[in-house]
């Protein structure tokens, strides 16, 4: 591992993940260094680039002190974040990959709204930004006392994205992504909200989480969404009849892709929400999750085009 520049105490540390990223690590970067708060330091974690990455990150830290660069060979997205947390010395800690990039005002919005009892605080992300099925996620000026209020009422299983949060860095202490593993976001928030004390969710700025048609989110099979699933099945956090339904429409994909046996324990759902949502948990209390899933694979065999 190969480190360039030195570092010191800072209020924000931004680590920002860098591979085979030269089309758009100086968006990224420009969207960083141009926010009206400047009491940070950036962490550009080179994960074994090929392009010419590793030579832009150096470009950028040549020119700016706050930028700190470190190259290191390849080990994937989890690897790249543990070793900005590693080297970070902020009071706190965020994420930026460096396909995506941050709107103006935001960090200065964000960190405005930081206290002492604060730990986690969430603000305003566009999904799939450029797509055309992009949505934004706009959370309202709320402080949660209570995690599984957080988690279950405003719905963050469905949004654990480590990009758009701003931490106390103390939380990683103990806590790393994990090495290998895809939806690594969804493994490491839970244990993180095992320590915060306190939440917040802000509805100022904005994260661009950028469509990539070769990402993980378009691109994953079976093996990776068996990851997802069992990162929620892991994680041993409350569940309401939403989130157990979001773990269904998981575990049917699993089923359907891997041929699995399904893992999501029963659970009597009460039909609410949408008339899809509904009718699937009428489905579901009728036959059960084993019997959804098999109704799921034989209408998709169904539905599917012969040729």
């Amino acid at each position: 591992m190969q480190i360039i520049s030195y570092f010191c105490g800072v209020k924000l540390s931004i680590v920002i993940p860098v591979y085979e990223v030269e089309s758009t690590l100086d968006r990224c970067l420009k969207s960083v260094v141009e926010q009206s708060f400047a009491d940070y330091e950036i962490i550009l974690v080179d994960d074994g680039s090929t392009d010419r990455s590793p030579q832009l990150c150096d470009e950028w830290a040549s020119k700016d002190p706050r930028i700190k660069v470190v190259h290191q060979q390849n080990g994937g997205l989890s690897a790249a974040r543990n070793t900005g947390i590693e080297l970070s010395q902020g009071d706190y800690i965020t994420f930026i990959d460096s396909d995506d990039y941050i709107g103006e005002g935001t960090l200065e919005a964000v960190m405005s709204r930081l206290d002492d009892g604060i730990d986690l605080i969430e603000y305003p992300i566009w999904r799939f930004y450029g797509a055309p099925h992009q949505s934004m996620l706009q959370p309202t000026d709320t402080t949660y006392d209570d995690t599984t209020d957080y988690w279950l009422d405003g719905q963050a299983y469905d949004h654990t994205y480590a990009c758009n949060k701003v931490y106390r860095r103390r939380l990683f202490d103990d806590v790393s992504f994990p090495v290998g593993r895809v939806f690594e976001d969804a493994y490491t928030l839970p244990r993180l909200l095992r320590k915060v004390r306190r939440v917040a969710t802000t509805s100022a700025g904005c994260y661009y989480y950028c469509w990539n048609a070769k990402g993980i989110t378009s691109t994953a099979q079976g093996n990776e969404l068996r990851q997802l699933l069992d990162a929620h099945l892991t994680a041993q956090m409350p569940m309401d009849d939403r989130y157990y339904l979001k773990l269904v429409n998981i575990q049917i994909d699993v089923c359907e892709l891997t041929g699995d046996e399904p893992r999501l324990e029963p659970r009597h759902v009460r039909p609410a929400g949408t008339v899809r949502q509904a009718l699937k948990a009428v489905i579901l209390n009728t036959f059960g999750i084993k019997g959804i899933c098999n109704i799921s694979k034989i209408i998709h065999k169904v539905r599917k085009p012969c040729r």
